[in-house]
């Protein structure tokens, strides 16, 4: 599971979403900004700004080590594509057709036709698809089909039927769609069921497969697709010889390459197992894999790799193709390992009915990582936390790992303002303790929600796997979890005695007043006006705020403040916000233990999908005045192999791409290997 940044409105002052380095000075100097005289903007487009990030201490691996990294990065690009199919099945030969349109066209290219043109297909590069990477709508160009036309006869480039139609018409027009009573899958456009599958049809077909052991259950339909052929239904797995075979062949041989570099017999493995896995598709051996790889400990470097979220799926079976690998940041993966030591006190002192709550906490693993390259579901839009493996059993008898992307964080600090934040805070008293605190409260926000939130809590016995039980709810319902068990103990002397703050009131203060106010304002930058609130994390970030905001207001715990036309929210009882987390905290944990869908209904649509539409123009409008885009994604660092006349590798090297447009086009010559999907 992986924690999704907020806007990067928040990351100008506040940062990323529940991430971010300490503002004190404290802690500054353990989180040392990279050189002022990197530049870190790239490119801003739509509703979009580029960054680049650094590598903080790659000059210090050894040989070995950066083989591994590369051998790793190389195996991520080389699955790129498969994301772009899985978002839409028309995605590639859309955007290979575009491209080509980019790098030979020879006309007019200072036109407002042009512009609109390049504008499109940087918005479909960075959303890995023709639909929105937050928002799920199909995304609109602002040029015509004629022209599209004549830029297509003038450079000898085809793209027709279905796949031109779709750019303009209304046809596929959510990606991804989550609404109350319709059928999700049906009139979901992402690629993993075929023509004709509806809701029914996915739960009646995973409804008859039966795990061999009830008590580890498998992950059914996390590397497949399913179609219906001649009225049946059918699985396609994604795996060499199968489905996206050719890239998984791709993706197969550089991992060889890294198990032959490996740091420890462990590590070598857990990839082992992997390559097994995408060579037969055998969902017993991803089990298999993942517990070795959630043991394997050791090292300096680690990665994510294969099919593994599954908030793309409306339905919450299947798993979107993401890389990352990640170098450790030793410094602070120290300072924050305290958590996972004492992830069982935070289990015991939650709030939790005691029938819910984890007996023996085990194997929670924190680090913080400099990440190295990303691909798939993961860029250009990136997490910056991630707690895997999502299998429940796993979790529960080996543990997890969890992680903090610190160099990501780090480029979004670099690279910001605070004129946004100052036009959404209540008052000076706000905005003085954001500036001294919340970078601190945001990394420890992360922390909390990836290392003790996704840990804590347990199903009870004989209840199925979440997906099953909470369906199109499940996902929102898990992020909402974890974030409140971060903001349950955000406010906890505890932090403060764990050594992680100074002061642990100004440290909550800090992240309550942030997520109350990205919650009911801020984020609704992100949406349409008029539009619902589809997004899991952004949901869960709405329904927390709002069910809290309407049990206090007979305390007035939470103050809607209009002035000047202009509406505030001031948090006036700390110490009875955190009492309300807490009863959200038992309530939503007895939701995911018990498999009560209807409860989980019930919250969702009455709290977190509709937008009170007054509000939501005024901040809309209150947001005009700023240049910063209120989404970040980032370009990769490139690395650079160098060998020798024996062909072996003697050294690789880090380079920056100038342009978001170099990178795009460089991935799609050196990594198209999804010639043709169908």
């Amino acid at each position: 599971m992986k924690l999704k940044s907020i806007l990067s409105f928040v990351l100008i002052g506040a940062l990323v979403f529940s991430c971010g380095n300490d503002k004190t000075k404290e802690n500054s100097e353990d989180l040392k900004a990279s050189e002022p005289t990197f530049e870190y903007n790239v490119d801003q487009f739509a509703d979009v700004k580029v960054l680049r990030y650094q590598i903080p201490g790659w000059e210090n691996l050894t040989l070995k080590e950066k083989k591994l990294v590369y051998y790793l990065t190389q195996a991520g690009l080389s699955g790129r594509d498969i994301m772009w199919d899985q978002n839409y099945r028309h995605n590639l030969k859309i955007r290979k057709a575009l491209e080509n349109i980019y790098t030979n066209f020879k006309g007019d290219k200072s036109s407002e036709a042009w512009n609109a043109f390049e504008v499109y297909l940087k918005r479909v590069w960075f959303s890995n698809g023709i639909h929105h990477h937050y928002s799920n709508d199909k995304i609109k160009p602002e040029f015509s089909a004629d022209y599209l036309k004549q830029l297509l006869a003038e450079t000898n480039t085809v793209l027709e039927g279905e796949a031109f139609d779709v750019i303009f018409n209304d046809v596929d027009a959510k990606k991804v769609n989550q609404a109350k009573g319709v059928d999700n899958v049906a009139l979901s456009a992402v690629n993993f069921y075929g023509v004709g599958v509806t809701n029914k049809d996915v739960e009646t077909f995973y409804a008859a497969k039966k795990s061999p052991d009830p008590a580890k259950p498998l992950s059914f339909g996390l590397n497949s697709q399913l179609v219906k052929e001649n009225g049946v239904l059918k699985e396609r797995v994604y795996k060499s010889g199968g489905l996206y075979g050719s890239a998984i062949d791709e993706i197969i041989k550089w991992l060889e390459l890294a198990k032959g570099v490996a740091e420890n017999e462990a590590q070598g493995n857990a990839l082992g197992l992997l390559i097994e896995y995408y060579k037969t598709g055998d969902l017993q051996t991803w089990d298999d894999y993942n517990v070795l790889w959630t043991a394997a400990t050791e090292g300096n470097i680690d990665y994510i790799n294969s099919f593994i979220e599954v908030y793309n799926d409306p339905l919450g079976y299947r798993g979107s193709y993401e890389t990352i690998v990640q170098i450790k940041d030793f410094d602070m993966s120290k300072k924050m390992e305290v958590l996972s030591k004492n992830a069982q006190w935070f289990e015991d002192n939650s709030p939790l009915m005691e029938p819910h709550k984890k007996k023996n906490v085990v194997g929670v693993s924190y680090k913080t990582v400099n990440v190295a390259g990303e691909a798939g579901d993961a860029s250009p839009s990136t997490p910056i936390g991630v707690n895997l493996p999502n299998a429940n059993w796993i979790r529960a008898a080996v543990g997890s790992k969890s992680v903090s992307l610190g160099n990501i964080v780090d480029a979004s600090n670099n690279a910001g303002s605070s004129d946004r934040l100052k036009e959404f805070v209540n008052d000076e008293e706000e905005l003085a303790l954001e500036e001294v605190y919340s970078k601190l409260a945001d990394k420890l926000h992360t922390a909390l929600h990836e290392v003790v939130g996704h840990a804590s809590g347990q199903l009870n016995p004989d209840v199925g796997e979440t997906k099953e039980t909470l369906k199109n709810y499940a996902s929102t319902l898990e992020e909402g979890r974890a974030d409140l068990v971060a903001l349950y103990y955000l406010y906890d002397s505890k932090i403060q005695e764990l050594g992680l703050t100074d002061d642990w009131k100004k440290t909550g203060k800090a992240a309550y007043n942030d997520y109350i106010r990205n919650g009911l304002l801020m984020q609704l930058i992100r949406l349409n006006l008029g539009d619902d609130i589809e997004e899991a994390h952004m949901r869960n970030r709405q329904w927390i705020s709002a069910w809290v905001f309407e049990k206090g207001k007979a305390d007035n715990v939470i103050e809607k403040i209009t002035r000047n036309g202009k509406t505030y929210f001031n948090i006036n009882n700390y110490v009875k916000l955190r009492e309300l987390f807490g009863e959200l905290l038992r309530e939503t944990q007895r939701i995911k233990s018990e498999g009560d869908f209807k409860a989980a209904e019930t919250l969702v649509e009455t709290y977190g999908v509709k937008v009170d539409q007054k509000i939501h123009a005024e901040v809309l409008e209150r947001n005009k005045q700023f240049k910063s885009a209120p989404y970040t994604g980032y370009v990769n660092p490139v690395l650079v192999a160098k060998t020798n006349d024996a062909g072996e590798i003697i050294e690789v090297n880090v380079e920056h791409p100038k342009t978001f447009v170099e990178q795009m086009l460089d991935y799609g010559k050196k990594y198209n290997f999804l010639p043709e999907v169908n």
